[in-house]
């Protein structure tokens, strides 16, 4: 089928033609508009742009949806987004009284409450259990081999869980329903002591997630454990934690000096103000995980050779940056912009451009960067994870 270029072509259908020079020409081709106005930076690329840098977005929305009584759950792992290597992870909703089974993985497991409450369980090594209600904001950390629970309470729960390892598959892990499945009754009925009748219901396959009558109080099902409570808590409540505060927004930072548990990931929670960004900066210690909340935004990461390139970002996509890129991330919204970054790895670092630029000898900068009088001037010691100065109007994206 030929399609008529000389058709009407509205003003709000985009093309790829960059109005700072003039480069491109119209698409009256196949194509999918809708997906083009939600990318514009990647339709119509800054000149800026350069170069091969791989895909570092993947949208959940884009994701495989796995159905269950009970909830749902959804993941973006090194399969859905290649570059992805250090972490996974997992969009999960469960209904109220629906059940994460009891499970553990080969990997540390990292969570993220965003709406709703739920009831996490662990039994530790030593034989010591835990047990805590957590909502939005709120985060648990089970190490690898911990086996846990999660389940919704009256109003059901939404989270994401981050895993530390790009290979991790949330349907590949260690289930208590699917072990009974696959053990013979007579080793069931010698395990426990108990005939084997008492196995005759047991499932014909892992549960995964599955729907059971919403908990009563937590005090009511607290378990006296003679070894006692685990010794560093599973859980830290984020949005209790003072955020650092700049003109253009806040960052929370979290990790193992603040939740000692939390031993392979660490996090921010960032905040960007319409018409402000997260600075120009690189972290030295891993690749970085990005899961944005709300808002929308767009990220350009410098690879370095003279390479770079931008992505558009919105509620519910995945953000990549591989190991020391530099990057900068805008909001383009008229409302903040709210994401997550994490790292595999102990301790959250990263180094401000500004700041690394005020703490060395300036004539050394001035040269480097032909710096004029009032950029020198404006360099600052003190790091603001955060932008945003008088004057400066938000980037809003155009359709």
């Amino acid at each position: 089928m030929q399609h008529n270029p000389k058709q009407a072509d509205p003003e709000c259908i985009p093309h790829p033609i960059r109005k700072s020079d003039g480069a491109g020409a119209t698409d009256y081709g196949p194509r999918d508009v809708m997906r083009d106005r939600e990318n514009p930076d990647m339709f119509v690329p800054p000149v800026t742009d350069e170069g091969l840098v791989p895909n570092l977005k993947f949208s959940f929305s884009d994701a495989h949806m796995q159905l269950n009584q009970g909830g749902w759950s959804r993941e973006v792992t090194v399969r859905d987004l290649p570059v992805a290597k250090t972490l996974a992870g997992v969009n999960m909703r469960l209904t109220p009284g629906g059940v994460r089974e009891l499970h553990w993985h080969q990997q540390a497991e990292w969570a993220f409450m965003i709406l709703g409450r739920a009831r996490i369980t662990a039994v530790d090594q030593n034989g010591r259990n835990f047990i805590a209600d957590v909502g939005p904001g709120d985060l648990w950390y089970f190490p690898p081999g911990i086996p846990h629970s999660i389940q919704g309470l009256e109003e059901g729960c939404e989270f994401l869980l981050v895993f530390d390892d790009g290979n991790f598959s949330d349907l590949n892990t260690l289930s208590i329903s699917d072990w009974f499945a696959h053990t013979p009754k007579e080793v069931l009925s010698a395990n426990f002591g108990v005939p084997i009748s008492a196995f005759k219901h047991v499932p014909a396959e892992q549960l995964y997630i599955f729907q059971d009558e919403v908990p009563g109080p937590i005090s009511e099902a607290q378990v006296p454990d003679p070894s006692g409570t685990v010794e560093q808590s599973f859980v830290h409540r984020l949005l209790a934690q003072p955020p650092l505060t700049t003109p253009g927004g806040s960052v929370r930072i979290v990790d193992s000096s603040n939740f000692p548990v939390s031993v392979t990931v660490a996090a921010a929670l960032v905040e960007i103000k319409p018409g402000a960004m997260r600075e120009l900066h690189w972290h030295p210690n891993n690749d970085e995980w990005q899961y944005y909340l709300s808002g929308q935004g767009r990220m350009t990461v410098f690879a370095g050779n003279g390479t770079a390139r931008t992505f558009n970002y919105r509620a519910g996509d995945v953000g990549y940056v591989p190991f020391a890129f530099g990057h900068y991330i805008q909001n383009t919204g008229t409302d903040s912009l709210w994401f997550l970054e994490m790292f595999k790895s102990d301790r959250f670092a990263d180094v401000s451009l500004n700041q690394w630029m005020a703490l060395t000898p300036h004539d050394l900068v001035r040269d480097n960067v032909y710096g004029s009088p009032e950029l020198m001037k404006a360099l600052r010691k003190t790091k603001w994870p955060v932008v945003k100065y008088p004057g400066i109007q938000p980037v809003i994206e155009q359709d």
